[in-house]
């Protein structure tokens, strides 16, 4: 894998490009939610170098999100829509970049190492919110627009379809 520091956005389109074709290839036909969220963390978490924590957290009730699928440390087992950034981007419905979770008002620390944070609203076909795409890393300003862009375009593919 290619450090953070040598990363182009070229490279980094590169790299997304080919994970967004090889994740297609080993969802194809599944339609059980938490095996293609499994999947798509796996294949995340072990392809890009600084994912330090990949996962998914499921919708639950009208305002919860419980742990789903996720490869790092420990994450927290449970956030509401009104915490954190987790929450913002469920709230919302919309991506959250954070640069630096130090200065986020409202970051919930489940792992002390965390810098930077980009977590993503996961709808499905009828586009209800079915979860968000949290990825933290131990770097600070890890995350950007290629990264969202790219993120997003997977997370479509995956959950969207028919």
């Amino acid at each position: 894998m290619t450090p953070l520091k040598q990363l182009s956005r070229q490279n980094k389109q590169h790299l997304y490009t080919e994970l967004e074709q090889r994740i297609a290839a080993l969802t194809d036909g599944e339609s059980d939610q938490i095996a293609l969220m499994a999947t798509v963390v796996c294949e995340l978490h072990q392809s890009i170098d600084y994912f330090d924590w990949t996962g998914f957290y499921r919708v639950v009730d009208s305002h919860l999100l419980k742990i789903g699928p996720y490869q790092g440390s420990h994450g927290c087992l449970q956030i509401s829509f009104d915490r954190g950034v987790c929450g913002a981007a469920a709230r919302t419905q919309q991506a959250q970049i954070v640069e630096d979770v130090n200065i986020y008002p409202d970051h919930i620390a489940c792992s002390s190492s965390t810098r930077s944070e980009i977590v993503l609203p996961v709808f499905d076909k009828h586009r209800h919110l079915i979860a968000v795409l949290d990825v933290d890393s131990n770097r600070e300003a890890s995350f950007d627009t290629t990264d969202c862009h790219h993120l997003e375009r997977i997370l479509n593919a995956t959950f969207t379809r028919d």
